[in-house]
């Protein structure tokens, strides 16, 4: 049985269709020269770079060791021409409050605080009053008392 399921193995991997490296898939390539690198490291861990490419993509940053605990934060901007033919333009900051990106094309959350609808309101006010109905003793000592250890 296992010579068989061996040779069926083989004989997949066989007939399996082979790739023609003939073909040089260089053609397809553009090449995009790199106009501006620029980066500067410095002994007390700050750092910058600046970088342009021939197809309009441009990235500028720059970091220092002046987070919590020497953590690096980072500020910069970046931008390049999406698909569509809409500029994009992202300016960043990442610090201990996580990466905080700024750009018209980033979705906006709504404002906040927001209508809360009534049947949200009255189901709030149904939750107060079961708990209410319960009991003082009763909720003080809350639903753990159920689930005790076998």
């Amino acid at each position: 049985m296992k010579f068989v399921i061996l040779a069926a193995l083989a004989a997949v991997a066989v007939a399996a269709p082979k790739p023609d490296y003939s073909q040089s898939s260089h053609e397809s390539v553009e090449h995009v020269p790199i106009l501006k690198d620029v980066r500067v490291h410095e002994d007390d861990g700050s750092y910058n770079f600046d970088i342009e490419t021939g197809n309009d993509i441009v990235l500028s940053q720059s970091g220092s060791p002046d987070g919590p605990d020497g953590a690096v934060v980072k500020s910069g901007s970046y931008s390049y021409t999406a698909p569509d033919g809409t500029p994009v333009h992202v300016t960043f900051v990442a610090d201990e409050n996580g990466y905080q990106p700024q750009s018209d094309l980033l979705p906006v959350a709504p404002a906040f605080p927001h209508p809360i609808p009534q049947f949200v309101l009255d189901q709030i006010a149904f939750a107060a009053a079961e708990d209410a109905a319960r009991g003082s003793d009763e909720s003080a000592e809350g639903p753990y008392r159920t689930y005790s250890a076998p």
